[in-house]
């Protein structure tokens, strides 16, 4: 791609919702562009200001979303090596629609949307698979939810929602997967054996299209059956699913979710007819007339928002097709809060062009994810991907990296698994039986040993130094108990290598 992406934004597929306006000046590429691709000059003024990551290896100025703006597409390298000079950038705009979003899967052979090269920009709009929960606050009125949700006696727009079989008898895909991801974005240059670094230079909360609620966004939490709770309820019914819905400020002026209403899950009839009793189906739209809404919970709680992106990763090569919910080796449903603004997920390329996928925005959760799901919320991004290729790896903090890495600006953050490699390490039945044998200690163990190996080979540490600095400096946290392979991560402070300077 040659446009001058200095002075423009090429958006990918048809345009959907408020953030892909009908400003666009033609329905045509440029001539060098790809098909289907539109030039919007405009676009560029959805970034503004910069951040800087990268701390403890030089800096690099980039640009984040918001509603004026710098220009997205020079790159300045203070210049450590893992950071890779890409120089001059394209910014691409990926709308969410029924067209670029896939439900409930990861796959190698998924067609991608988009091809950018390292060092380009991506906003990519991102789509809660929750907004069914209240279709009047979190669906009605924005084109590009409503195709991806839009699901008729006649017609369902995004038919496969999970990895499970098309004939399941709760809906083809059966659930086995729940996550919209917007993707795959094939990167040129990335081949098996690289790392894909991707960089979150924002996130935002995704306007409520509906008017009667201008000015808010809005995301829901569901104390689902998959949650640790379910089977340990004190008050009746037992047991019981309960929905949450709560408000944010969509102009950026509160830092803080309110709930608004919740409501015990009730059955709900999806128009093919099936019933599901419990949550069992992703994207079954709520009748408001089947439930009572209870009014006032939480009355004195505000809650910190902290967007993520709960599910980001590479198409894995092992499956043509692969459940969304457990996390592994490529990324996935890690769903650490941590991975938002400011921070840099490093990921071990499977395929060629890697195949990203971003997806499962939060506004916030808290470590666990204890009920099951988060403040489920749909969120805008502005990433930069940057291939670093293997030849060029030694002498890093990337060399011989078999696992997803987080950098944010004071932390480096391993992510352990019960099973790291679950799809090779479970065999044939994988993707059944990492529902059935996940555990903590585990996922302790393999966080563990991940650091182990991080601070040894990073940091020049023997293993008994590297185990005396986790036991004092080294924070382990449950990430998550609800995505069929648990998660703890471990997290060290950039500053503990500062030595003994003031």
């Amino acid at each position: 791609m040659k446009n001058k992406a200095s002075d423009s934004c090429t958006i990918v597929g048809a345009a959907s919702a408020s953030l892909a306006a009908a400003s666009t000046p033609g329905n045509a590429a440029p001539p060098d562009g790809p098909a289907g691709a539109v030039t919007e000059p405009s676009r560029r003024t959805f970034l503004k200001s910069a951040v800087s990551l990268g701390a403890a290896a030089g800096a690099i100025s980039l640009p984040t979303l918001a509603n004026a703006g710098a220009d997205p597409t020079e790159l300045k390298s203070a210049g450590a090596s893992r950071r890779a000079a890409v120089g001059k950038a394209n910014h691409y705009y990926v709308p969410a629609n029924a067209d670029t979003v896939r439900w409930g899967y990861f796959s190698k052979n998924a067609k991608p949307i988009a091809e950018v090269d390292s060092g380009d920009f991506l906003t990519i709009e991102t789509v809660t698979h929750q907004a069914s929960d209240d279709y009047e606050r979190m669906i009605k009125g924005d084109p590009g939810v409503e195709s991806i949700y839009h699901w008729t006696k006649s017609k369902k727009n995004v038919v496969r929602r999970g990895a499970g079989p098309m004939d399941a008898p709760n809906g083809a895909g059966a659930g086995w997967g729940v996550h919209v991801v917007t993707g795959p974005i094939f990167v040129r240059g990335a081949a098996p054996g690289d790392i894909l670094e991707v960089r979150i230079l924002d996130a935002r909360p995704r306007p409520c299209a509906n008017p009667q609620f201008a000015g808010k966004s809005f995301g829901t939490n569901i104390a689902a059956w998959w949650g640790f709770q379910y089977n340990d309820l004190i008050e009746e019914p037992k047991p019981r699913e309960v929905v949450t819905i709560y408000e944010l400020d969509a102009r950026g002026e509160r830092d803080w979710a309110t709930a608004v209403y919740s409501y015990v899950w009730t059955p709900q009839t999806d128009p093919f007819g099936v019933m599901h009793k419990t949550y069992d189906y992703p994207g079954v739209v709520v009748d408001p007339k089947t439930i009572a809404p209870r009014r006032g919970v939480l009355q004195n709680a505000r809650v910190p928002i902290r967007p993520h992106f709960g599910t980001m990763g590479l198409a894995p090569k092992e499956a043509e097709i692969v459940n969304s919910i457990p996390p592994a080796y490529f990324g996935g449903n890690i769903d650490d809060w941590r991975i938002g603004r400011g921070g840099a997920m490093y990921y071990p390329v499977a395929v060629e062009g890697a195949l990203l996928s971003v997806g499962d925005p939060h506004a916030a959760q808290g470590d666990s994810e204890l009920a099951g799901t988060a403040i489920e919320c749909s969120l805008t991004g502005l990433f930069q991907v940057v291939v670093h290729k293997r030849d060029r790896l030694a002498g890093t903090v990337l060399e011989g990296l078999k696992h997803p890495l987080l950098e944010t600006k004071e932390q480096w953050v391993v992510h352990g698994f019960s099973y790291p490699d679950y799809l090779n390490q479970l065999g044939p039945n994988a993707q059944k039986e990492i529902f059935e044998r996940s555990s903590l200690d585990k996922a302790m163990r393999d966080a563990f040993r991940k650091m182990r190996a991080f601070l040894m080979a990073t940091q020049g540490l023997s293993e008994d130094e590297a185990i005396s600095l986790m036991s004092v400096a080294t924070d382990f946290g449950v990430t998550q108990v609800v995505d069929g392979n648990w998660g703890v991560h471990a997290s060290i402070r950039k500053s503990v290598f500062s030595g003994n300077q003031a």
